[in-house]
């Protein structure tokens, strides 16, 4: 798409369904992270084409037609560095692992234009590498309330490597969450798809979804809640969350997938879900690395409640 000068651009093909959908709407369905308003936008700026010409935001394309986005930046986000405070558990010239706390976006958006990782990260590296301009130097991400580690790249060659280390699989990542009821130790493997009508949602679809694999070990239990240590095999997004709802032992604090009874009754400040730790082996100095986050207080109220050391 010529008319974008960064990289970040998706395509997708309209289907018999979405004929019939204006073109602004038709793209907040597919990216749901995003607004109607930033497509709106993107239209205007012609960054939005369907095969390869530009369309209004009322018009609507027919089935079978490409739609390329080019996932422009809006005038009000910025990736200035910003002297954020920021929790390091390891750095080199190449990496960088930091607690991300919860409540921290990752990258700007539309509608989250400052205050992010990103930012945080700017100020601190200087510079960050990246291929996309929204994401500079992200090789991986964590939910807004999710905490715990989360890895960065500072160059450009780091990028690559770990990008290519997460795609193969080579980086563990394990979590600890608490979650409602009596979990069951074991592998989860449930795959996971876009929920057909709450787009912003995944849910589990074992015909048509992509694998995805959580391994689940119980730490500890008592009459209304466990604390699980998890190991994803696969990254799709929200997997844990959705594997562990589909378990019927869903995470406290989750407004999403969680129950909202248990929330209510607990009233835990958020989803009770922290990346604990990482494990893999250096790209460049092949050390093996492995990064632990110290647990938020949050969870630790849980952990003494359900008397688990950890």
């Amino acid at each position: 798409m010529e008319t974008c000068g960064e990289p970040h651009s998706q395509f997708f093909t309209v289907s018999l369904e979405e004929a019939s959908i204006r073109l602004d709407k038709l793209l907040s369905l597919h990216f749901p992270n995003y607004s109607r308003t930033y497509f709106q936008y993107l239209i205007e700026q012609g960054a939005v084409l369907v095969n390869g010409h530009l369309l209004k935001k009322r018009e609507c394309a027919n089935a079978g037609d490409e739609v390329g986005v080019c996932f422009l930046l809006m005038p009000e986000i910025s990736l200035e560095p910003q002297n954020i405070p920021l929790e390091i558990l390891y750095e080199d010239e190449h990496l960088i692992a930091v607690n991300k706390p919860a409540g921290m976006v990752v990258h700007p958006a539309p509608g989250h234009p400052r205050d992010t990782f990103v930012n945080a990260l700017l100020f601190h590296c200087k510079q960050l590498a990246g291929t996309d301009s929204l994401r500079p130097g992200i090789v991986h991400r964590l939910d807004k309330d999710t905490s715990g580690v989360l890895l960065a790249a500072k160059t450009t060659q780091a990028h690559a490597k770990l990008v290519e280390l997460f795609a193969e699989r080579r980086i563990q990542k394990h979590y600890l969450a608490v979650c409602v009821g009596a979990a069951k130790e074991g592998l989860i493997d449930a795959a996971i798809k876009r929920h057909p009508i709450q787009r912003k949602e995944m849910a589990i679809n074992l015909e048509e979804g992509k694998e995805a694999k959580t391994i689940c070990h119980v730490l500890g239990k008592n009459d209304s809640l466990s604390l699980v240590e998890l190991e994803l095999l696969t990254g799709r997004t929200h997997q844990i969350r959705v594997h562990l709802k589909y378990r019927g032992t869903p995470i406290l604090g989750d407004s999403v997938y969680g129950s909202s009874n248990a929330n209510k009754k607990l009233n835990p400040p958020r989803q009770l879900l922290h990346a604990d730790r990482v494990a893999f082996t250096h790209p460049f100095t092949g050390k093996f690395l492995k990064i632990y986050a110290p647990l938020p207080q949050d969870l630790k109220t849980y952990v003494n409640l359900l008397k688990v050391d950890h």
